[in-house]
């Protein structure tokens, strides 16, 4: 199982991954400016659970150390994306 700690740090990179992909903030401007979104930018070729089964053909299945921490299943989704990531 994971611990409170393990799952805080992927919730930080899937969050801090998500603001980079979305605002360029430039060096010594506190302005964060809007930017277009790319999958290669992101780094996740899967943009939602619905996005995984249109381009798969598959449904998104949580595993069984998932469902016995009992996480939603956009958890386990985020998870997923980011060990997708690490691979």
């Amino acid at each position: 199982m994971g611990t409170i700690e393990d799952n805080f740090e992927v919730f930080t990179k899937l969050i801090d991954k998500a603001f980079d992909s979305i605002f360029d903030k430039k060096k010594g401007d506190t302005k964060l400016e809007p930017q277009v979104r790319d999958d290669a930018v992101s780094g996740y070729i899967y943009e939602s659970i619905e996005d995984y089964k249109a381009k798969t053909g598959k449904r998104f299945r949580m595993t069984r150390d998932q469902k016995q921490r009992e996480i939603s299943r956009q958890e386990a989704f985020a998870e997923f994306l980011v060990n997708l990531e690490k691979n």
